[in-house]
Protein backbone atom coordinates (compact mmCIF):
# COMPACT_ATOMS: atom_id res chain seq x y z
CA UNK A 1 0.00 0.00 0.00
CA UNK A 2 1.47 3.67 -0.81
CA UNK A 3 0.40 5.54 1.93
CA UNK A 4 1.29 9.21 -0.25
CA UNK A 5 -0.99 7.90 -3.16
CA UNK A 6 -4.20 7.13 -0.37
CA UNK A 7 -3.64 10.15 2.03
CA UNK A 8 -3.85 11.99 -1.79
CA UNK A 9 -7.14 10.45 -2.32
CA UNK A 10 -8.65 11.01 0.96
CA UNK A 11 -7.43 14.53 0.53
CA UNK A 12 -9.86 14.62 -2.62
CA UNK A 13 -12.36 13.03 -0.25
CA UNK A 14 -11.83 15.52 2.18
CA UNK A 15 -12.12 19.05 0.44
CA UNK A 16 -15.02 18.00 -2.29
CA UNK A 17 -17.20 20.69 -1.92
CA UNK A 18 -15.65 23.04 0.52
CA UNK A 19 -16.19 25.52 -2.33
CA UNK A 20 -17.76 25.52 -5.56
CA UNK A 21 -17.36 26.89 -9.07
CA UNK A 22 -16.96 29.54 -9.20
CA UNK A 23 -15.06 30.26 -6.45
CA UNK A 24 -16.18 33.27 -4.84
CA UNK A 25 -17.77 33.23 -0.88
CA UNK A 26 -20.02 35.66 -2.58
CA UNK A 27 -21.53 32.96 -5.20
CA UNK A 28 -25.32 31.77 -4.14
CA UNK A 29 -24.11 27.95 -3.83
CA UNK A 30 -21.37 29.17 -1.78
CA UNK A 31 -23.12 30.63 0.89
CA UNK A 32 -24.45 27.37 2.29
CA UNK A 33 -22.38 24.59 2.79
CA UNK A 34 -23.52 21.17 1.24
CA UNK A 35 -20.40 19.25 2.21
CA UNK A 36 -20.84 15.10 2.35
CA UNK A 37 -20.25 13.82 5.57
CA UNK A 38 -21.26 16.35 7.55
CA UNK A 39 -22.00 14.81 11.11
CA UNK A 40 -24.04 17.57 13.82
CA UNK A 41 -24.54 17.33 17.06
CA UNK A 42 -26.74 14.82 18.19
CA UNK A 43 -29.67 17.34 19.39
CA UNK A 44 -29.62 19.07 16.46
CA UNK A 45 -30.52 16.20 14.53
CA UNK A 46 -33.13 15.39 16.62
CA UNK A 47 -34.27 18.43 16.19
CA UNK A 48 -34.56 18.10 12.77
CA UNK A 49 -36.22 14.72 12.64
CA UNK A 50 -33.61 12.98 11.35
CA UNK A 51 -32.71 15.03 8.33
CA UNK A 52 -29.26 15.62 9.44
CA UNK A 53 -26.97 13.03 10.19
CA UNK A 54 -25.35 12.76 13.40
CA UNK A 55 -23.56 9.33 13.12
CA UNK A 56 -21.84 6.94 10.58
CA UNK A 57 -21.11 3.43 10.40
CA UNK A 58 -18.24 1.36 8.35
CA UNK A 59 -18.79 -2.28 8.10
CA UNK A 60 -16.15 -4.16 5.71
CA UNK A 61 -14.92 -7.70 5.93
CA UNK A 62 -11.13 -8.79 6.93
CA UNK A 63 -9.79 -11.82 6.33
CA UNK A 64 -7.38 -12.85 8.91
CA UNK A 65 -5.20 -14.72 11.67
CA UNK A 66 -3.93 -14.64 15.43
CA UNK A 67 -1.60 -11.95 14.42
CA UNK A 68 -3.73 -9.78 12.12
CA UNK A 69 -3.50 -5.56 13.52
CA UNK A 70 -6.06 -3.15 12.87
CA UNK A 71 -4.83 0.40 12.93
CA UNK A 72 -7.71 2.89 12.17
CA UNK A 73 -8.07 7.17 11.69
CA UNK A 74 -11.13 9.06 11.56
CA UNK A 75 -10.51 12.44 9.24
CA UNK A 76 -12.79 15.55 8.77
CA UNK A 77 -13.01 19.31 8.45
CA UNK A 78 -13.52 21.53 11.38
CA UNK A 79 -14.97 24.66 9.98
CA UNK A 80 -13.91 28.19 11.25
CA UNK A 81 -16.04 31.40 11.27
CA UNK A 82 -14.12 33.80 9.84
CA UNK A 83 -15.56 37.53 10.01
CA UNK A 84 -14.00 40.72 9.23
CA UNK A 85 -14.62 43.70 10.83
CA UNK A 86 -13.44 47.52 9.64
CA UNK A 87 -11.71 50.08 12.32
CA UNK A 88 -14.45 52.90 12.91
CA UNK A 89 -12.14 55.83 14.01
CA UNK A 90 -14.75 58.26 15.89
CA UNK A 91 -17.02 55.65 17.91
CA UNK A 92 -17.86 57.40 21.10
CA UNK A 93 -20.37 54.36 22.69
CA UNK A 94 -20.31 51.80 24.84
CA UNK A 95 -19.52 48.54 22.84
CA UNK A 96 -22.81 47.56 24.42
CA UNK A 97 -24.71 49.59 22.74
CA UNK A 98 -22.92 50.11 19.42
CA UNK A 99 -22.62 46.15 18.73
CA UNK A 100 -18.28 46.85 17.79
CA UNK A 101 -16.09 44.79 19.09
CA UNK A 102 -13.17 46.60 20.91
CA UNK A 103 -9.66 45.53 20.57
CA UNK A 104 -6.03 47.82 21.74
CA UNK A 105 -4.31 48.99 18.90
CA UNK A 106 -1.65 50.95 19.02
CA UNK A 107 -1.71 51.54 22.88
CA UNK A 108 -5.54 52.62 22.85
CA UNK A 109 -8.74 51.05 22.55
CA UNK A 110 -10.45 50.65 18.91
CA UNK A 111 -13.86 50.15 18.18
CA UNK A 112 -14.41 47.82 14.91
CA UNK A 113 -17.42 46.59 12.72
CA UNK A 114 -18.04 43.97 11.38
CA UNK A 115 -18.92 43.97 7.67
CA UNK A 116 -19.41 41.19 4.79
CA UNK A 117 -16.01 42.18 2.90
CA UNK A 118 -12.90 44.72 3.12
CA UNK A 119 -10.14 45.46 1.04
CA UNK A 120 -6.80 45.84 2.13
CA UNK A 121 -3.70 46.35 0.80
CA UNK A 122 -5.52 45.00 -2.95
CA UNK A 123 -6.91 42.34 -1.01
CA UNK A 124 -10.52 41.67 -1.28
CA UNK A 125 -11.30 40.23 2.48
CA UNK A 126 -14.82 38.45 2.97
CA UNK A 127 -16.85 37.01 6.04
CA UNK A 128 -16.86 33.23 5.16
CA UNK A 129 -16.13 29.89 7.13
CA UNK A 130 -12.63 28.43 6.86
CA UNK A 131 -11.85 24.90 8.13
CA UNK A 132 -9.18 23.08 10.15
CA UNK A 133 -8.11 19.40 8.94
CA UNK A 134 -8.65 17.29 11.88
CA UNK A 135 -7.56 13.65 12.09
CA UNK A 136 -7.96 11.58 15.74
CA UNK A 137 -5.56 8.13 14.73
CA UNK A 138 -6.41 4.81 16.91
CA UNK A 139 -4.12 3.11 19.03
CA UNK A 140 -3.26 -0.46 16.79
CA UNK A 141 -5.41 -3.10 17.77
CA UNK A 142 -4.77 -6.55 18.00
CA UNK A 143 -8.00 -8.61 16.28
CA UNK A 144 -6.86 -11.88 16.39
CA UNK A 145 -10.01 -14.31 16.05
CA UNK A 146 -11.74 -13.17 19.23
CA UNK A 147 -15.16 -10.40 18.72
CA UNK A 148 -13.63 -7.24 20.40
CA UNK A 149 -15.18 -3.78 21.44
CA UNK A 150 -13.01 -0.49 21.46
CA UNK A 151 -14.46 2.77 22.13
CA UNK A 152 -12.53 6.30 21.72
CA UNK A 153 -13.75 9.80 22.67
CA UNK A 154 -11.90 13.27 21.28
CA UNK A 155 -12.32 16.25 21.57
CA UNK A 156 -11.20 19.76 20.62
CA UNK A 157 -11.49 22.99 22.20
CA UNK A 158 -13.13 26.22 22.01
CA UNK A 159 -10.61 28.56 20.52
CA UNK A 160 -11.07 32.34 19.03
CA UNK A 161 -8.09 34.17 17.42
CA UNK A 162 -7.64 37.86 16.13
CA UNK A 163 -5.59 39.17 13.46
CA UNK A 164 -4.83 42.92 13.05
CA UNK A 165 -5.23 44.42 9.35
CA UNK A 166 -2.44 47.15 8.73
CA UNK A 167 -2.79 49.68 5.86
CA UNK A 168 0.99 49.10 3.85
CA UNK A 169 1.07 53.19 3.02
CA UNK A 170 0.45 54.62 6.44
CA UNK A 171 1.04 51.92 8.96
CA UNK A 172 -2.48 52.59 10.46
CA UNK A 173 -4.47 49.40 11.70
CA UNK A 174 -7.78 49.62 9.09
CA UNK A 175 -9.42 46.41 10.16
CA UNK A 176 -8.84 42.67 11.42
CA UNK A 177 -9.78 39.57 10.82
CA UNK A 178 -11.88 37.28 13.80
CA UNK A 179 -11.51 33.46 13.66
CA UNK A 180 -13.98 31.46 16.08
CA UNK A 181 -13.81 27.38 16.08
CA UNK A 182 -16.04 25.94 18.05
CA UNK A 183 -15.39 23.10 20.69
CA UNK A 184 -16.88 19.81 19.25
CA UNK A 185 -16.59 16.14 20.96
CA UNK A 186 -17.34 12.75 19.74
CA UNK A 187 -16.87 9.23 19.86
CA UNK A 188 -15.51 6.40 17.55
CA UNK A 189 -16.56 3.02 18.41
CA UNK A 190 -15.00 -0.45 17.30
CA UNK A 191 -16.49 -3.64 17.06
CA UNK A 192 -15.16 -6.63 15.64
CA UNK A 193 -17.09 -10.18 15.35
CA UNK A 194 -16.09 -13.42 13.53
CA UNK A 195 -19.05 -14.60 11.56
CA UNK A 196 -19.90 -17.66 9.49
CA UNK A 197 -18.32 -17.90 6.32
CA UNK A 198 -19.68 -20.26 3.47
CA UNK A 199 -19.95 -23.83 3.79
CA UNK A 200 -17.48 -24.28 0.45
CA UNK A 201 -14.51 -22.85 2.78
CA UNK A 202 -12.78 -23.24 6.53
CA UNK A 203 -12.77 -20.05 6.67
CA UNK A 204 -14.85 -17.47 8.66
CA UNK A 205 -13.90 -13.74 8.21
CA UNK A 206 -13.89 -11.13 10.60
CA UNK A 207 -16.43 -8.17 10.47
CA UNK A 208 -15.20 -4.62 11.43
CA UNK A 209 -17.96 -2.11 12.47
CA UNK A 210 -16.65 1.71 13.04
CA UNK A 211 -19.40 3.77 14.56
CA UNK A 212 -18.75 7.39 14.62
CA UNK A 213 -21.05 9.89 16.74
CA UNK A 214 -21.21 13.66 17.22
CA UNK A 215 -21.53 13.91 21.13
CA UNK A 216 -21.23 17.66 21.01
CA UNK A 217 -23.52 19.75 23.33
CA UNK A 218 -25.79 21.70 21.73
CA UNK A 219 -28.20 23.40 23.80
CA UNK A 220 -31.95 24.79 22.37
CA UNK A 221 -30.93 22.79 19.06
CA UNK A 222 -34.77 23.20 17.61
CA UNK A 223 -34.09 27.14 17.62
CA UNK A 224 -30.61 27.50 16.26
CA UNK A 225 -29.90 27.95 12.87
CA UNK A 226 -28.45 25.41 10.45
CA UNK A 227 -25.00 27.29 10.02
CA UNK A 228 -24.51 27.20 14.11
CA UNK A 229 -24.83 23.55 13.51
CA UNK A 230 -22.15 23.54 11.76
CA UNK A 231 -20.04 25.32 13.54
CA UNK A 232 -20.12 22.04 16.06
CA UNK A 233 -19.85 19.83 12.95
CA UNK A 234 -17.67 17.43 11.62
CA UNK A 235 -17.21 18.10 7.89
CA UNK A 236 -16.56 15.67 4.96
CA UNK A 237 -15.81 12.92 7.80
CA UNK A 238 -14.05 9.62 6.60
CA UNK A 239 -12.17 6.73 7.72
CA UNK A 240 -9.07 4.85 6.85
CA UNK A 241 -8.87 1.55 7.95
CA UNK A 242 -5.23 -0.63 7.64
CA UNK A 243 -4.49 -3.97 8.55
CA UNK A 244 -0.87 -5.95 9.05
CA UNK A 245 -1.27 -9.84 8.43
CA UNK A 246 -4.86 -9.59 6.56
CA UNK A 247 -6.95 -8.87 4.21
CA UNK A 248 -9.77 -6.95 3.06
CA UNK A 249 -12.55 -8.29 1.02
CA UNK A 250 -14.20 -5.86 -1.31
CA UNK A 251 -17.87 -5.15 -0.67
CA UNK A 252 -18.26 -4.32 -4.32
CA UNK A 253 -17.24 -7.59 -5.56
CA UNK A 254 -16.61 -10.15 -3.15
CA UNK A 255 -15.13 -13.35 -3.83
CA UNK A 256 -18.14 -15.83 -4.01
CA UNK A 257 -18.20 -17.39 -0.73
CA UNK A 258 -18.11 -14.27 0.61
CA UNK A 259 -20.73 -12.49 -0.67
CA UNK A 260 -23.42 -13.64 1.47
CA UNK A 261 -21.26 -11.68 4.38
CA UNK A 262 -20.48 -9.01 2.29
CA UNK A 263 -24.19 -8.52 1.62
CA UNK A 264 -24.96 -8.64 5.10
CA UNK A 265 -22.61 -5.31 5.68
CA UNK A 266 -24.55 -2.06 7.04
CA UNK A 267 -23.06 1.19 6.20
CA UNK A 268 -24.74 4.62 7.01
CA UNK A 269 -23.54 7.41 5.25
CA UNK A 270 -20.30 5.80 3.74
CA UNK A 271 -18.77 3.77 1.24
CA UNK A 272 -16.50 1.36 2.13
CA UNK A 273 -13.57 0.69 -1.07
CA UNK A 274 -10.42 -0.79 -1.66
CA UNK A 275 -7.54 1.55 -2.11
CA UNK A 276 -3.80 1.89 -3.11
CA UNK A 277 -2.19 -0.19 -5.43
CA UNK A 278 -4.44 -2.47 -7.73
CA UNK A 279 -4.10 -5.46 -6.17
CA UNK A 280 -3.26 -4.83 -2.58
CA UNK A 281 -5.74 -5.41 -0.07
CA UNK A 282 -4.18 -4.02 3.27
CA UNK A 283 -5.93 -0.61 3.21
CA UNK A 284 -9.82 0.44 3.16
CA UNK A 285 -10.73 3.76 2.43
CA UNK A 286 -14.72 4.46 3.87
CA UNK A 287 -16.11 8.25 2.42
CA UNK A 288 -19.41 10.00 2.07
CA UNK A 289 -18.15 9.60 -1.79
CA UNK A 290 -19.54 6.84 -3.55
CA UNK A 291 -15.99 5.64 -5.26
CA UNK A 292 -15.18 2.32 -7.00
CA UNK A 293 -12.53 -0.04 -5.59
CA UNK A 294 -8.43 1.20 -5.94
CA UNK A 295 -9.97 4.80 -7.63
CA UNK A 296 -7.12 6.81 -8.90
CA UNK A 297 -5.60 10.07 -8.17
CA UNK A 298 -4.92 10.95 -12.02
CA UNK A 299 -4.80 14.76 -11.56
CA UNK A 300 -1.17 15.72 -11.67
CA UNK A 301 -1.71 19.66 -10.80
CA UNK A 302 -1.70 19.34 -6.08
CA UNK A 303 -5.18 20.52 -4.63
CA UNK A 304 -6.81 19.93 -7.89
CA UNK A 305 -9.43 18.16 -6.10
CA UNK A 306 -12.65 18.45 -8.60
CA UNK A 307 -10.05 16.81 -11.15
CA UNK A 308 -13.59 16.06 -13.17
CA UNK A 309 -14.08 19.93 -14.25
CA UNK A 310 -11.64 20.12 -17.11
CA UNK A 311 -13.89 23.36 -17.87
CA UNK A 312 -13.62 24.70 -14.45
CA UNK A 313 -9.58 24.81 -14.65
CA UNK A 314 -10.10 26.60 -18.00
CA UNK A 315 -12.25 29.21 -16.98
CA UNK A 316 -9.77 30.13 -14.27
CA UNK A 317 -6.85 30.91 -16.63
CA UNK A 318 -9.63 32.53 -19.49
CA UNK A 319 -11.50 34.36 -17.33
CA UNK A 320 -10.04 35.38 -14.37
CA UNK A 321 -7.41 38.21 -14.78
CA UNK A 322 -4.15 37.59 -12.71
CA UNK A 323 -5.36 40.79 -10.71
CA UNK A 324 -8.94 39.02 -9.67
CA UNK A 325 -6.30 36.07 -8.39
CA UNK A 326 -4.68 38.94 -6.64
CA UNK A 327 -7.49 40.27 -4.94
CA UNK A 328 -10.87 37.97 -4.29
CA UNK A 329 -9.51 34.59 -4.81
CA UNK A 330 -6.29 35.05 -2.80
CA UNK A 331 -8.15 36.16 -0.17
CA UNK A 332 -10.70 33.34 0.69
CA UNK A 333 -8.56 30.28 1.86
CA UNK A 334 -4.76 29.00 1.51
CA UNK A 335 -6.38 26.04 -0.56
CA UNK A 336 -7.65 28.13 -2.97
CA UNK A 337 -4.54 30.13 -3.49
CA UNK A 338 -2.21 27.15 -4.26
CA UNK A 339 -4.96 25.95 -6.92
CA UNK A 340 -5.41 29.24 -8.44
CA UNK A 341 -1.31 29.57 -8.56
CA UNK A 342 -0.54 26.34 -9.82
CA UNK A 343 -3.39 26.57 -12.60
CA UNK A 344 -1.62 29.85 -13.65
CA UNK A 345 1.86 28.47 -13.44
CA UNK A 346 0.86 26.48 -16.61
CA UNK A 347 0.57 27.90 -20.05
CA UNK A 348 -2.96 27.27 -21.93
CA UNK A 349 -0.55 24.36 -24.26
CA UNK A 350 0.86 22.24 -21.04
CA UNK A 351 -2.67 22.74 -19.44
CA UNK A 352 -4.70 21.31 -22.37
CA UNK A 353 -2.37 18.65 -22.35
CA UNK A 354 -2.53 17.40 -18.25
CA UNK A 355 -5.75 17.84 -18.46
CA UNK A 356 -6.38 15.30 -21.71
CA UNK A 357 -3.97 13.07 -20.11
CA UNK A 358 -4.75 12.75 -16.39
CA UNK A 359 -8.91 12.65 -17.26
Amino acid sequence: MTASLVEKIADAVLYEGYILYPYRPSAVKNQQRWNFGALCPESYSLAQKGTESWTMQTECLVRHSDETVLSLKVRFLHLVSREVGKRIADCRLPVVDCGHIEIETEGSASHFEMVSSLEVNGRILQTWQEAIEREVRLPAISIGTKAESNEQRFSFPYDETRELLVDDDSGETVGVIRRKQQAIEGVIDIKTAEIRGSAEINESPLKIAVKILNRTRFEDASERSRDEALMRSFVSTHTILQVEKGEFISLLDPPEPFRDAASECRNVGTYPVLVGEEGTRDCMLSSPIILYDYPLYSCILDYLFDFSDKTTCRYIVNIFPKSYLGSTIRAISSILRKLCATIYAFCHRDLEYILTRSL
